[in-house]
């Protein structure tokens, strides 16, 4: 079984030692240490005195060890003298002193099952991350403590040595509203120098792309990218340069050209013990710099400053980590800006997250947004009022039919649309709730019911369609009411003796009765 198991070239690469001390595989203990002694003799390095000659010692020296040290121990040497150096790699020596070929042959194909398992796994690596976005402020005034939550996962797998799939997804909600994407990817070693890959992405961000990267030189390496949008077909392009600065810093610059163009410039430097990252970001209608520092206390805990400032952020973030097992790492930030003071917890464990904001403080600038919202909505009161007027008349004329389709449908169990409310959703349930925020009181709420021309919609067969890509506001019986603000669509309805509710967009398609509307306890 082992002469088929190993062929003449193992069984060459297994005499490698011997041949160093130039003694015979049979060769006894003793025999082994003259020869040791005399190549010690010649190679050891304080024998000469010129820097060359010394390294070109010192590195026959440690052979001359090396070979010593297993060939004197006669478990190890048994070990060799099987599977040679693979055997002794693969962590054998460091298990009970087997006595037998059988039993270390036994061992090592053990050992070596292990190592496929552990490079099969390197083949699939998964990573993910979960994020709660709490809010005490939210928690305080009645509404529930988590305002939103997302989650992100992806999973890599090497096809062939030069070939790996990428499939990510992602899902947020905030609110009422809520979305997501999912991601598939396709990267391409075309050489040692240069790769490909493509992507294409379905969802909120709809689009096929691809981008190539390729070493310029020792020190610098170009990536090109080009993706096309499926929704509206912009087109959006990407360049990035990055260079090695120096051992341990880096550089970097980006020109994006498309719908939001771009140019940034990036340095990165990391040592021992600290690291630092900066960014300068400029755009037709975006700037800002952003930067943090982190030092490392020990091996097992850091501490990190950073902050953003620009057209969208204003911010300072201070906060630490410290590892708590092997594979978990537990970090804490507060963050001080003008969106208000949050606590973030994470938790990494492995390749996966955890990630909880919590809101502490909510800043007097929501506040003044929240004035100016209420300014321009007194600014377009005359338009509004005229749009609300016509589709009150509107309604007027659906309401007959409206309520004969409605009582058609009840008769049978079908579907009927119990409440229907169209507009600034959030913003309403801040005028109900927050009334001396109201100008003089005379702003209408920023909502419009819609039941009526909702139930006329509804068809023979107890469907209601309404189109993706058109705005709700066109629809007879509805119109604007609070132009220039983000609208959508809650509609409640009952089905076959159940109840369900829906909130889109203003755009989104919309299609009921679904069963993955039904109300459940958790919200109902």
């Amino acid at each position: 079984m082992g002469e088929e198991m190993y062929g003449k070239h193992e069984k060459e690469k297994e005499g490698e030692l011997y041949a160093l001390l130039h003694i015979s595989p049979q060769a006894s203990d003793e025999e082994i240490r003259k020869a040791y002694r005399q190549w010690a003799q010649v190679y050891h390095p304080d024998k000469y005195q010129s820097l060359q000659m010394k390294d070109i010692a010192t590195e026959n020296f440690q052979k001359i060890r090396e070979a010593y040290e297993i060939l004197s121990d006669a478990h190890k040497r048994q070990i060799y003298d099987i599977y040679g150096m693979e055997g002794l790699t693969s962590g054998l020596e460091l298990g009970p002193r087997l006595k037998t070929p059988e039993e270390i042959r036994e061992e090592f194909e053990r050992v070596k099952q292990r190592r496929e398992e552990e490079k099969f796994a390197a083949h699939v690596r998964p990573s993910g991350s979960f994020l709660a976005n709490l809010s005490l402020p939210q928690l305080l005034n009645g509404y529930s403590l988590i305002k939103g939550m997302a989650m992100a996962s992806e999973v890599q797998s090497h096809v062939s040595k030069k070939d790996t799939i990428v499939l990510s997804g992602n899902l947020a909600v905030t609110g009422e509203s809520g979305g997501g994407a999912a991601t598939a990817m396709l990267r391409h070693q075309a050489s040692s120098v240069s790769s490909i890959e493509i992507v294409a992405s379905a969802g909120l961000r709809s689009l096929v792309g691809f981008q190539t990267s390729r070493h310029l030189s020792l020190h610098s390496t170009g990536t090109l990218g080009l993706s096309v949008s499926l929704k509206d077909g912009s087109l959006n392009l990407s360049n990035t340069w990055t260079r090695q600065l120096s051992e341990v810093s880096s550089g970097n610059i980006q020109l994006v050209l498309g719908t939001d163009p771009t140019i940034a410039v990036g340095w990165q430097r990391k040592e021992e013990k600290n690291s630092a990252a900066g960014e300068l970001k400029f755009g037709p209608t975006i700037f800002g710099a952003s930067g943090h520092y982190t030092h490392h206390f020990s091996p097992k805990s850091h501490g990190r400053i950073g902050g953003r400032i620009g057209s969208t952020a204003l911010e300072f973030e201070v906060g630490g980590g410290r590892r708590i097992s092997d594979y978990s790492t537990l970090r804490m930030f507060c963050t001080l800006g003008v969106q208000g003071i949050f606590w973030r917890i994470e938790l990494h464990r492995g390749s996966q997250k955890l990630i909880v904001p919590v809101c502490i403080i909510k800043p007097y600038y929501h506040r003044r947004e929240e004035r100016k919202t209420l300014e321009k909505r007194k600014m377009t009161l005359a338009q509004v009022l005229e749009g609300k007027a016509a589709a009150e008349n509107a309604q007027t004329l659906l309401h007959n039919v409206s309520m004969r389709k409605k009582d058609k449908q009840a008769a049978r169990g079908g579907l009927v649309i119990t409440e229907a409310i169209y507009g600034n959703l959030k913003g309403h349930r801040k005028s109900v709730e927050e009334p001396v925020l109201d100008i003089e009181n005379e702003l209408p709420p920023p909502t419009l019911d819609v039941t009526i021309p909702l139930n006329f919609l509804v068809d023979d067969s107890g469907q209601l369609k309404l189109h993706e890509g058109i705005k709700k506001s066109g629809i007879m019986g509805f119109c604007d009411p609070c132009p220039g603000e983000p609208k959508q669509l809650k509609v409640s309805y009952s089905y076959q003796g159940h109840e369900y509710e829906v909130v889109v967009d203003d755009y989104s398609g919309l299609e009921i009765p679904q069963e993955n509307h039904r109300r459940s306890g958790a919200f109902s």
